[in-house]
């Protein structure tokens, strides 16, 4: 949530922002309403005085007419001083889900562009691999190798649900142990396990909803929202709380299932498990002081990018142009990855910093120090990594000649030393 301040006292700085994000908000109304919250405050605070002025003069007043009228007076100016709160609070709601609507603003660094085409590729790492003999996409390797079973899937869950099987369903508990471990001994994160459904609040307070509410699973009875990404569980630890002075920065890393509705398309995204409705990620989610949060969103990235390296598959970091900015990212970058069977770049990680963003929804402030006013943090999140594409990128760039799997070195430990992944039974 953008400050209120902001918007009264540079309005044209935050429609110009919105602008660049090629967005919409509704700062007009927001101004409206404001002038007249503003302007109905005032004038409750001033019958407030009245009728504490008037309260005192009848304590002087000896019984009879004159006071009487005076406390009748009072009474009626209470009662108009109740409206008056009851017309405030109505506004304020309306003002607060109209604040909802407006998205964070584009850092000035993030360059123009209107969609993904304005993205800007930064650097890459690795070579992509050469091979002597024909490579094939991940579906095939999986279908070949009964890895996946792509029609029970479907028959048990509908488009887009799949059952991995055999080492592959061990390939990926290792990977997520792997990387939770890489992340809690290397880059000095906190475990912690989440719950798949959250209130209504925690999708509020990471911008969620109101916004991507079709693209979530309700549970209508209860209100519970299952979870896209780990990022809500773990942002929400600390909402509507004051995080003590020196505790900054709170690194944590979680993993869990996530749950989207992705929108069913034709062409080649459904093929595979690139897109699809559940699958597993290992997210990143750090608190820390405002002026410190460009300097925390670059080692996120590297966090991120440490997991690709040592899997030793090559990637490009992208910087994302403000029209292609998540609603609540001030800045993001993201990782892609190459899938040489697929021939495409796959974006495997997203690195953002929502500035204060999140933290005014889920109203998270900490302590700069012991007896100063409470502020509100950076909260910063990335995965690290996000699977099935991770599996997509070991399947590719890992296969062999003989059409079986191998398997990066350092998960052979997780794999009980086992070096490739071969037909896997019936």
């Amino acid at each position: 949530m953008i400050d209120i301040r902001l918007i009264r006292e540079q309005p044209d700085f935050v429609r110009n922002g919105i602008a660049r994000l090629h967005a919409s908000a509704p700062i007009d109304q927001i101004l409206e309403l404001d002038a007249q919250r503003r302007e109905m405050l005032s004038r409750v605070e001033e019958l407030k005085a009245t009728r504490n002025s008037g309260s005192k003069e009848i304590r002087t007043l000896e019984p009879g007419p004159e006071r009487d009228d005076k406390i009748a007076a009072m009474r009626s100016l209470g009662d108009l001083i109740q409206q008056l709160d009851g017309e405030v609070a109505q506004i304020e709601e309306q003002l607060n889900a109209l604040l909802l609507e407006v998205p964070n603003l584009p850092d000035p660094d993030v360059p123009d562009g209107a969609d993904e085409t304005g993205n800007v590729v930064t650097r890459s790492w690795g070579e992509p691999r050469t091979f002597d003999y024909p490579v094939v996409p991940h579906w095939e390797i999986a279908e070949t190798l009964r890895l996946i079973d792509f029609q029970r899937g479907v028959k048990v869950s509908g488009s887009r649900f799949y059952f991995l099987r055999g080492d592959l369903a061990r390939l990926q508990r290792a990977l997520i142990t792997w990387m939770v471990d890489l992340h809690v001994n290397a880059h000095g994160y906190f475990e912690v396990y989440p719950p798949y459904l959250v209130r209504r609040e925690s999708m509020v307070g990471t911008g969620n909803l109101p916004k991507f509410g079709d693209a979530l699973y309700h549970d209508e009875e209860s209100d519970l929202w299952l979870i896209p990404t780990a990022e809500v569980s773990v942002t929400n630890l600390y909402r509507d709380e004051i995080i003590e002075a020196g505790m900054l920065p709170i690194y944590r890393v979680a993993h869990s299932a996530c749950f989207r509705r992705e929108q069913t398309s034709a062409g080649r995204d459904v093929r595979g498990i690139k897109r699809v409705h559940q699958f597993e990620k290992v997210e990143m989610v750090k608190f820390v002081e405002p002026e410190t949060s460009d300097d925390e969103l670059i080692k996120l990235v590297a966090d991120s990018e440490d997991v690709l390296q040592n899997l030793d598959i090559p990637y490009r970091v992208v910087e994302i142009c403000a029209g292609d900015l998540s609603f609540v990212a001030a800045r993001k970058i993201d990782l892609e990855l190459w899938a040489p069977g697929s021939q495409e770049w796959l974006e495997v990680s997203s690195c953002s910093n929502f500035r204060d963003f999140q933290a005014r929804r889920a109203n998270i402030r900490y302590r700069p120090a012991e007896g100063e006013r409470p502020q509100f943090p950076a909260t910063l999140n990335g995965s690290g990594l996000a699977l099935p594409r991770t599996l997509i990128a070991i399947m590719e760039n890992y296969q062999q000649a003989d059409g079986t799997i191998g398997i990066p070195e350092v998960l052979r430990p997780y794999m009980g030393g086992q070096e490739s992944i071969g037909l896997q039974p019936e």
